[in-house]
C-alpha cells in the first residue's frame, strides 16, 4: 500500500509541477520509464528526481519546465504508446526511457522526429547508436562492464570470478560482453559463464552450483536487482557466500519489497552517485527526497535530477526560447551538449562526446549494515 501511495503522490507531484509551470512558458520535457511493475522502483526514482530538479528550477524564476512521464512499465510497445502521448501533448525536449530496452525503441523515435533526448539510465550502445541526438546521463554499458572488471582487479577482490547474465537483454548482454573482454585483457580468471533469459529467470540452482563448483570467489551479477535478488537468496540457501559484484541495475535491492536486505550485505557495485556524500548539493537532493518520497534516493533518482539540470544549462547557454521547435531545439542542444562541461550530482566535469556517451568516475559501493557506503 505505501508503494501504491507513492507511486500515485509522485505522478501527481510531476503533474502538478508541470500546470503551474505551463502557465508562465515553459519547455514541454516527457520521459516514458516503468512506473509500475517489476521495474517500477527505476522509472519512479529517475521521475521522482527529475521532478525536484523542475521545482527547484522553476522556484528560479528563469528557465521554465513541464514534465511529464508516462508508464512503459518496461516494455519497447507501450514505451512507443507512451511516447506517442507526450509527442501529441508537444514535447519539446526527451528524457528518452528509464531503461534500455524501451529506450532502444523510443530513440528510434525521437531520431525520426528530430526530438533531443538524454536518457537518465537507459545504458545500452544501441540506444544512442547511429544517432546524433540521443545521449546519455548514466555510463554506457561497455564502460560499466570494463570498469567493473578493472575494479576487481585493481582492488584484488578476487582472482577466480563467475559471472551470470540475461541473455536476453541488451543491458545484461551489453555489460557482460565487455567485461569478458576486460577480464581476458587482465588475466582475470573467468571459472563460470552461465546465463538465463525470460521464462527461466525464477531458479538459479543450476548456475550458482556451477559458480560453487568452479572454485569462484566473486560472482559478476549484470543485471537488474530482481534476478539479483533471487541469486543472493539461492546462493544463501546452499551456504555458498562468495563476493558478489553488480552493476547500476542493481541500485534499489534494498527497497525491494519482500527482500531480507541481509542477504545483499557486503554486495559491491559502481555507481556515480553516493547518497552519502557530504557535498552540499548530494545533501540537499538526499534531504528533499527523503522528505518527499520517504526513502533514500538511488543512483537512477540522481540522473534523473542531473539530466533536468544539463538541460537547463544548455539551454540557457543556447538562448533557447519555449517558443522554438524541437527540431530547433534539438539542433542547439546537440551542439551544447557536444562542447559543455557539466557539473552534477553524479559527477564533476562532465563531458559528452559525438557519439552521446558521457565521460565521468564511477565510484565503488559496497552495502553495510542496510545501506550503501563508498568504497573509495
Amino acid at each position: 500500500m505505501k508503494k501504491v501511495f507513492a507511486i500515485i503522490l509522485a505522478a501527481a507531484m510531476v503533474f502538478a509541477l508541470g500546470a503551474s509551470a505551463f502557465a508562465d512558458g515553459a519547455f514541454k520535457i516527457g520521459g516514458t520509464g516503468p512506473l509500475t511493475g517489476g521495474a517500477a522502483i527505476y522509472g519512479n526514482a529517475a521521475a521522482n528526481g527529475a521532478a525536484i530538479a523542475v521545482e527547484e528550477i522553476n522556484a528560479l524564476g528563469g528557465i521554465q519546465f513541464e514534465l511529464k512521464y508516462e508508464d512503459d512499465t518496461h516494455d519497447a510497445e507501450k514505451a512507443i504508446n507512451a511516447y506517442n502521448t507526450l509527442k501529441d501533448w508537444g514535447m519539446q525536449i526527451s528524457l528518452g526511457s528509464v531503461t534500455s530496452t524501451p529506450c532502444v525503441a523510443t530513440a528510434s523515435e525521437t531520431y525520426d522526429d528530430r526530438i533531443f533526448a538524454i536518457t537518465p539510465s537507459a545504458s545500452a550502445v544501441a540506444v544512442t547508436e547511429d544517432k546524433d541526438n540521443m545521449f546519455q546521463m548514466c555510463f554506457a554499458d561497455p564502460n560499466q562492464g570494463s570498469a567493473s572488471a578493472q575494479y576487481i582487479m585493481d582492488k584484488g577482490l578476487a582472482s577466480k570470478v563467475a559471472v551470470i547474465w540475461k541473455n536476453d537483454d541488451v543491458y545484461s548482454k551489453g555489460i557482460y560482453e565487455t567485461f569478458k573482454a576486460k577480464a581476458a585483457e587482465l588475466g582475470l580468471e573467468l571459472v563460470s559463464d552461465t546465463t538465463f533469459a525470460d521464462g527461466n529467470d525464477t531458479d538459479f540452482s543450476v548456475q550458482v552450483a556451477d559458480a560453487q563448483a568452479n572454485g569462484a570467489e566473486l560472482i559478476f551479477l549484470p543485471m537488474y536487482y530482481t534476478p539479483a535478488s533471487l541469486i543472493l537468496a539461492q546462493a544463501d540457501k546452499i551456504g555458498y557466500t562468495p563476493k558478489f559484484f553488480g552493476v547500476d541495475g542493481m541500485d534499489g535491492i534494498l527497497t525491494l519489497e519482500g527482500f531480507d536486505t541481509a542477504l545483499a550485505e557486503g554486495v559491491m557495485l559502481l555507481t556515480p552517485f553516493n547518497a552519502d556524500a557530504t557535498d552540499e548539493k548530494t545533501v540537499s537532493f538526499v534531504t528533499k527526497y527523503q522528505e518527499k518520497y520517504g526513502e533514500i534516493p538511488n543512483q537512477f533518482a540522481a540522473d534523473g535530477y542531473d539530466c533536468v539540470y544539463a538541460y537547463c544549462q544548455a539551454l540557457t547557454n543556447a538562448g533557447c526560447t519555449p517558443d522554438m521547435s524541437a527540431e530547433e531545439i534539438c539542433d542547439a542542444m546537440i551542439e551544447q551538449f557536444t562542447t559543455m562541461t557539466f557539473n552534477g550530482i553524479t559527477g564533476d566535469n562532465m563531458t559528452w562526446g559525438t557519439d552521446g556517451a558521457v565521460t565521468k568516475g564511477p565510484k565503488g559501493m559496497v552495502i553495510s549494515n542496510g545501506a550503501y557506503v563508498g568504497m573509495d
